[in-house]
This record gives C-alpha cells, structure tokens and sequence, in this order.
C-alpha cells in the first residue's frame, strides 16, 4: 500500500494550524461530511488521533477497539490545548519503524501496519479538506500524506469487494484535476462543495 516510511509529522502539523484557526461560532456549521458539524469533526479527528497513535505502538484497547462514529464525536473541554500534544503523539509514535510492522488495530479492525498507516494519512488529509472547506481556511496538505490517501482510496475503489468509496460512492472528477481533487472524489466528498 505504501512505498515506504514516511513522516506524518507535516500533515499533523497542517492539522494542528487548521485547528488553531476554528473559532468557536464555527463549531456547529457543517461540514462536507454529511451530518457532521466542525465540533464533531474536531472530535473525530481527536478521537482517530489517539486511536491510530495507540495501534502504532500496538497498545491495542479501548480507543483501539472503539469503531468510529463521526458524527457522534464531540469535544470536551480542553480540546485546543489537548489537539497539538496527541497530534505530535500520533506523528511521534509512527516514526517508530515497528509501528509499521506486524499487525495492529484500529477502529476495530485488524490490520497490517503499513495499512494502518495509509488509514491515518488518508484520515488526516480527508479530514483536513472537510475542516478547512467548512471554516473558510486554506489547505496545502503534506504532498506525502496526499499521495498515501490517494494512494489508499484508488486501491478500495478499484476492489470489486470494497463497494466503491470508503466514506460514500466515488464522486467522479477529471483525471487532470488536482491530486487533491481526485482523492477527495474517491472519498466520496465533491470538490467543489462550499457551506
């Protein structure tokens, strides 16, 4: 799935700007993520962070085991001061080369690490694009981390027994269109959405 290690310490970095630039009258505005407002998707982002830091270093549990519910997720009090740390955290624990070895977990689901770790990127980038696109914020994702999620998301679209999409049917783009673009079509989120 991945050519090799790399860092997802520029896209958390991204992720951790994007956060710092929500205000609070954004917290209950949509998101392209049907049925999710930005606290929810601040949420989620927190919750995965801590769930794919976990399975980085095989600490397998409860955020492990827990099955994603974005629309569900919240944030508790704390939450700006709390999204820097698990970020670094997360990126920190994917530099261990084990943590791309072997199997591990998350969401509840078994999985190699190499896989588990173009999961988070796809999650960091995706997320990123929803976050950004619904508070009005530029977004320049890492270019690893993009290629990872594109990567990822044209492999589950292409499998005739993944059923399209990971997060809904594939939004069809121009194959010239920005790589950007075409990962966020395979997530089934249209580029050109604005709230």
């Amino acid at each position: 799935m991945t050519d090799s290690i790399f860092d997802l310490g520029p896209q958390t970095r991204v992720v951790a700007r994007l956060v710092e630039g929500v205000t609070d009258e954004q917290l209950r505005d949509v998101t392209p993520c049907p049925g999710t407002a930005v606290r929810n998707m601040l949420g989620h982002l927190l919750g995965l962070s801590v769930a794919f830091r976990d399975a980085a270093r095989k600490d397998l549990g409860v955020m492990t085991d827990t099955a994603p519910d974005t629309a569900a997720s919240d944030i508790g009090p704390g939450w700006r001061e709390d999204f820097p740390k698990i970020l670094d955290g997360l990126a920190e624990a994917w530099r261990d080369p084990a943590a791309w070895t072997g199997m591990t977990r998350a969401g509840g689901v078994d999985l190699p690490g190499e896989i588990a770790a173009a999961v988070v990127a796809d999650e960091l980038v995706v997320h990123g694009w929803d976050l950004a696109r619904a508070t009005g914020q530029p977004y320049d994702p890492d270019p690893t981390a993009l290629q990872a999620s594109y990567t990822f998301l044209l492999a589950v679209a292409e499998d005739p027994t993944g059923g399209g999409g990971i997060f809904g049917p594939v939004v069809p783009v121009p194959a010239d269109a920005p790589l950007l673009d075409r990962a966020v079509g395979l997530s089934g989120r249209d580029p050109g959405w604005k709230p």
